[in-house]
């Protein structure tokens, strides 16, 4: 199957104005386009997002029976669509309904100003559907969403393109969520580990197109551990989703902190991750003292490394999260940073229970 990459992520929300206002604000997105009820994308209000080559799309459903209307029932704001660019999307969408593959809608072109764009579209996992989208023109969706000249930038854009999506899954569907990806998109398994965190465990495999375009790291909890975030996140959630998109970036160290100084929260990092990585790693690319104080994490593997950060969830429901990501020859996700981190995390309240025991000791 030609699946070239990611064309775009659709984002079902609650308020498409107001998500809008928060990505732009705090991400550097820009609004590149609008449809509404009187487009060819009935019962709906639509954004359309651009940073770099990243293309969100928000949609609010404005009446009941549209899909994103359920979706934010169950799950609130998230991940509802992810599309696929692909050279043929008919072709793609015959072929994946004859490998078994729920089809959600049937191949339709929209065309105006001498531009066309077909789309169809699948099931994927959970409610996140799959649109095969084949583009001939620079329009996004024409006759459907309405470009928007895009504002005078005074800033260089921070963020190229979707870097992959992770998903998480309930226990016992990892094994078939992998192999559906395979029969039915011609996905290859490129990576796979058992994880600890503590007293917790997950089990993550990662499919890629053979473009290389499109990556899903997707996870299962081990429900022979105790209960982690992963099924809080499945709790929360109401069941498969994704649970974070990460932007690459050329420089995470200007991105974060251009993002944080709009209003952007990210995770923290215990200041001795960072007493003990270039025991951990080596010699790495970036100083360390540039690291630190962003609270940016680093990772090694057989290609190169890798620099990334958690953004602080923005959900109600404490779900979906944006990641940064910065490759140097790194094709692997950093999963080491997660036990990394939480050996951190203890040795900095082992540090904590000491001085306590020794003031204990000192009082009479």
């Amino acid at each position: 199957m030609d699946i070239l990459g990611i064309d775009h992520v659709e984002f079902y929300v609650g308020d498409a104005r107001q998500a809008a206002f928060f990505l732009c604000t705090a991400f550097g997105f820009h609004v590149a386009g609008h449809g509404g009820p009187e487009t060819e994308l009935p019962r709906q209000r639509s954004l359309l997002l651009a940073h770099g080559d990243s293309r969100v799309l928000l949609t609010s459903a404005l009446a009941a029976g549209h899909p994103a209307d359920g979706y934010v029932s169950r799950h609130g704001d998230g991940v509802g669509v992810i599309a696929f660019g692909t050279g043929d999307a008919t072709g793609a969408y015959e072929e994946a309904v004859a490998a078994g593959a729920t089809s959600v809608e049937a191949p339709r072109t929209y065309q105006a100003g001498g531009e066309s764009v077909t789309t169809a579209s699948v099931g994927g996992f959970g409610d996140v559907v799959h649109r095969f989208v084949e583009r001939h023109g620079a329009a996004f969706w024409p006759g459907a969403i309405e470009a928007q000249p895009a504002p005078p930038r005074t800033e260089p854009e921070l963020v190229r393109a979707i870097d992959h999506a992770a998903v998480l899954v309930p226990a016992g569907e990892l094994e078939p969520t992998i192999e559906f990806y395979q029969r039915v998109f011609g996905f290859k398994l490129i990576f796979e580990e058992y994880i600890e965190v503590g007293a917790q465990g997950m089990y993550s495999q990662v499919v890629q197109s053979p473009s290389g375009g499109a990556t899903f790291t997707i996870i299962q909890p081990d429900m022979s551990r105790q209960s982690g975030q992963i099924d809080d996140f499945l709790a929360w959630h109401g069941g498969a989703g994704v649970q974070h998109l990460a932007l690459s970036t050329d420089d995470i160290v200007a991105t974060v902190q251009s993002f944080a100084a709009n209003g952007a929260g990210f995770a923290e990092t215990p200041g001795t991750y960072y007493d003990v990585l270039n025991e951990r790693l080596g010699e790495i690319d970036l100083p360390v003292d540039r690291l630190r104080p962003l609270g940016i994490l680093v990772d090694r593997d057989h290609w190169g490394q890798m620099y990334q950060i958690f953004a602080k969830s923005m959900h109600i429901r404490r779900t979906f999260f944006w990641e940064l990501i910065e490759r140097h020859g790194a094709k692997t996700f950093g999963t080491s940073n997660i036990p990394a981190l939480y050996a951190a995390k203890e040795r900095e309240l082992a540090g904590v229970r000491d001085s306590l025991e020794i003031g204990a000791a000192g009082q009479p």
